[in-house]
């Protein structure tokens, strides 16, 4: 039998670091771009991000805490994702400062703005990909007990969505191209490339 560190939650991990972050891994980055009712540019990267509908297009993330983000969108009903990679990481991470809502995170961390077609809110002019959202729900997580917690979910349909053309290879879109990240336990980051890149055909049942 392997050997396993177990342990209940609510009892503490006894490690030094919690494994939680670590072990649902690497996780997509939603780097997310609103703007306040009073016109002040926001950027900020979320870890617990990812895409929940084909048909429409809908893309979610968890604010912990009710941060300016959560404001913007819940003011304007609108946000950009952008697609964070290797080549802005160091941008990125400098827009994840705990910052007055008055500070635009775009300037703080080098970054030029590019208007958005659809949405007020400016998307990461450097960025290889990004979806222009409209808000569709905001949940607030609740635990066991149904209480409250302080993690809210926010959801918002896609309505336009920018690719750079270096990516799209024979009409097909090779996200790998542009070492996107993901976000591991600690400091950690994972990158995406083509040398990482598996590729599996989906399995069919006899006879379907």
């Amino acid at each position: 039998m392997p050997d396993y560190h177990s342990y209940r939650v609510a009892e503490g991990h006894g490690l030094r670091h919690d494994p939680f972050g670590s072990l649902i891994a690497p996780r997509p980055i939603g780097w997310i771009s609103s703007q306040s009712a009073m016109g002040v540019p926001n950027l900020a990267p979320y870890s617990f991000f990812n895409a929940f509908s084909y048909t429409p297009p809908i893309i979610g993330f968890t604010s912990i805490g009710w941060k300016d983000t959560a404001q913007n969108i819940s003011e304007t009903g609108e946000f950009v994702w952008n697609l964070a990679t290797r080549h802005l990481s160091e941008q990125m991470n400098l827009s994840s400062v705990e910052a007055p809502g008055e500070v635009n995170e775009f300037v703080h961390a080098g970054l030029e703005m590019a208007a958005s077609e659809e949405v007020a809110a400016p998307r990461v002019g450097a960025a290889l990909a990004a979806m222009e959202c409209r808000h569709t729900q905001t949940v607030r997580l609740t635990n066991l007990s149904g209480g409250e917690t302080d993690s809210w979910l926010i959801f918002g349909q896609v309505i336009v969505v920018h690719i750079h053309r270096d990516l799209i290879h024979n009409d097909v879109v090779r996200t790998e191209l542009a070492e996107p990240l993901g976000r591991g336990g600690g400091k950690d980051y994972f990158v995406a490339s083509d040398a990482s890149r598996l590729s599996l055909q989906r399995p069919r049942w006899p006879n379907n």
